[in-house]
């Protein structure tokens, strides 16, 4: 993929871009997150993995405070959040800017071309002009390979060329970390394979990324880090060769087997 000054990753070597402590989160009287703490630093990849209903994209759509914890700090760069107190706009506003979002279901506007949809957040809530917003995501549209489908609507694209828009779009902000919740899970088997590459190239250019994902086989792969959740909090966590290999704990080791042997 080639790249410009506008679209590089955050390079600054050396630190924690990203930490949370003791995050919290119920819904009602269910208690989804019990106390998460988790660390990504400058140009890691860190994968989350678990079974469902173990709180994974709800940490992801803390960080991005599409969910607001009941309790616990998120820190972020420069901002640092403690949601035990009421949070001010301007601490919000910041740790919401700081990363962008890939969802499971792309969540793209259908009455937007792919090149509308990519605009609309620097455009609307970044409040760039839009000749420059234009610019940099015909770039982005064009390092993924789908420069040719900018004035084309979601519904005309495949399902893996709908999530290669919404990571051109998370692009487009200028984040400083990448969320991928699930971005494999909604696709066809065959169109696996082109979402997974452009994810891996991210990597290899240096993006700082929390991918939430069940293909164990890719986290083994890109991933610097693999962080196991189960029941609201972090089971075990490690380099890939560790929790994937030769996992400690025997709630990890349950888990990884079932998923490379499901037969």
């Amino acid at each position: 993929m080639s790249s410009t000054d506008l679209t590089k990753p955050d390079l600054a070597k050396g630190g924690d871009l990203l930490t949370a402590r003791g995050l919290h989160k119920s819904f009602g009287s269910h208690e989804v997150l019990a106390g998460i703490d988790l660390t990504v630093r400058r140009g890691e990849v860190v994968a989350l993995i678990g079974p469902s209903g173990s709180g994974k994209t709800t940490v992801l759509r803390s960080l991005n405070l599409l969910e607001t914890p009941d309790a616990g700090t998120v820190t972020l760069g420069e901002v640092s959040v403690d949601f035990a107190a009421s949070v001010p706009r301007r601490e919000a506003l910041g740790l919401r800017d700081g990363s962008a979002m890939v969802f499971q279901h792309y969540n793209l506007f259908p009455h937007l071309t792919v090149l509308e949809n990519v605009i609309e957040g620097p455009v609307r809530v970044q409040k760039r002009p839009r000749a420059e917003a234009i610019a940099e995501a015909r770039v982005l549209l064009e390092r993924v390979g789908l420069a040719d489908k900018a004035l084309v609507h979601p519904f005309k694209l495949s399902g893996g060329q709908q999530q290669r828009v919404g990571i051109v779009r998370a692009l487009a902000l200028r984040p400083r970390l990448l969320l991928f919740d699930e971005p494999t899970s909604a696709l066809d088997p065959e169109l696996v394979g082109e979402v997974l590459t452009v994810i891996k190239e991210l990597a290899e250019e240096g993006w700082t990324m929390l991918i939430v994902t069940h293909e164990l086989g890719f986290a083994r792969e890109v991933a610097d880090q693999v962080v196991f959740m189960d029941g609201g909090v972090v089971v075990e966590q490690g380099p890939p060769a560790v929790v994937l290999g030769e996992p400690r704990e025997e709630r990890t080791r349950q888990f990884v087997s079932r998923l490379l042997k499901p037969y």
